[in-house]
């Protein structure tokens, strides 16, 4: 790390918005319902079985194999069941929140070191859909 930034009211704000994120009562649900997912072995098994059977239909469609209804509707089948599984579906829900405070932080920083002051609420509703591995839109790869 930089002595300039060691040194500067940068870091020490950094830490209190660290600080306030970890004490934020919509943020401790979140790690709890994470938490509560990490703990239940026939959660983790389910969200990864679908997961990895989404990965395999994905890697056979862009390899211009078609998939078969019987493929696609087993597929179909294992995701409902899996969302409807309460803690597997809190967990998914809980990540993509945490997800979008993360991107909704880095956006704040990185358009106030872009514009040189903190951002309106028209500047951040006129940066568009955030870009990234995510593109804006929620979902994909890079662990969005």
């Amino acid at each position: 790390m930089s002595t300039i930034l060691e040194e500067s009211a940068i870091l020490g704000k950094t830490k209190e918005l660290c600080e306030a994120i970890v004490t934020d009562e919509k943020f401790l649900y979140l790690q709890k319902q994470v938490e509560t997912f990490l703990g239940d072995d026939a959660a983790r098994l389910q969200y990864q079985s679908v997961h990895e059977r989404g990965d395999d239909l994905n890697r056979k469609q862009q390899s211009g194999i078609e998939l078969s209804e019987r493929e696609i509707q087993e597929f179909e089948e294992a995701r409902d069941q899996l969302l409807a599984n309460s803690i597997a579906s809190n967990f998914i829900q809980a990540q993509q929140e945490l997800t979008e405070i993360q991107k909704t932080v880095g956006k704040y920083v990185g358009m106030t070191l872009e514009l040189g002051r903190v951002p309106s609420e028209e500047d951040m509703a006129n940066a568009g859909g955030g870009g990234g591995c995510c593109g804006g839109s929620g979902g994909g790869g890079c662990g969005c």
